[in-house]
């Protein structure tokens, strides 16, 4: 599948940049190369499609407002074909690009203005999950999770849905396999974010996982009525045993 890791010395990650402000594609592109990343930077949608359609990435850092079309038409169309993480780059307060952003695919989002160091934690956040559960080379101890119609091989990071594959997006796939894990245990908001991202940008009023739950719902179930991931009001999700 495009976007995986297809061989063991394939380094270092390929990272796209998209960001219509040259001062700030600049920024991201020197702290990105200074930990060795390759960064593949563009000021336009279009020559972001035409890089993904021809090199094989690890992670894209997108912002929504671009000349050419939205960063979040760009995300979707991405997300159509590939399953590498995505980070949005939001204004400051906008909440509906986040919240659109997660349902369109996207795995995180950071707003502007934004510290670097905060984002290089984000980056390699994704990454390492992308590894573990996303790339062709990862391993798990638990293997394959049965569950009541869901298969899930954590090693192969594909799911099985009543006998049909269910396309996920690294994130997704996280939350799924964590709640699977501990069926029967509700598991809160702020535990799926820091085992999910491993940092400490979690805050009461922070709904990145709750948009990625709904998304899981509107594509294994129904998004009002879920019969899978139940919502413990003031306390977390739990999948019944």
């Amino acid at each position: 599948m495009p976007g995986r890791i297809k061989g063991v010395m394939r380094l270092p990650e390929r990272i796209l940049v998209v960001d219509d402000e040259k001062e700030i594609t600049d920024l991201i592109e020197l702290y990105l190369k200074n930990e060795n990343y390759t960064v593949f930077k563009f000021y336009t949608a279009e020559g972001a499609l035409e890089c993904v359609s021809h090199t094989e990435l690890d992670l894209a850092i997108l912002d929504v407002m671009l000349p050419d079309m939205s960063g979040l038409s760009l995300c979707q169309k991405i997300r159509d074909d590939y399953t590498f993480p995505i980070i949005m780059l939001t204004a400051k307060d906008s909440e509906t690009d986040k919240i659109t952003g997660l349902t369109l695919g996207a795995d995180d989002y950071i707003t502007k203005p934004f510290r670097p160091l905060e984002l290089l934690a984000r980056v390699k956040a994704q990454l390492r999950r992308y590894k573990r559960y996303g790339g062709s080379l990862a391993k798990a101890d638990d293997g394959v999770i049965v569950h009541s119609g869901l298969v899930i091989d954590t090693n192969t990071h594909e799911v099985l849905f009543n006998e049909k594959p269910l396309l996920l997006t690294p994130t997704e796939f996280s939350i799924l396999r964590i709640l699977c894990e501990r069926k029967g245990h509700v598991v809160s908001s702020e535990d799926l974010f820091h085992q999910i991202w491993g940092d400490e940008y979690f805050t009461k009023n922070n709904n990145t996982i709750t948009v990625h739950i709904r998304h899981l719902r509107e594509k294994m179930d129904d998004a009002f009525n879920p019969k899978y991931i139940k919502t413990v009001w003031g306390v977390g999700y739990k999948i019944e045993k």
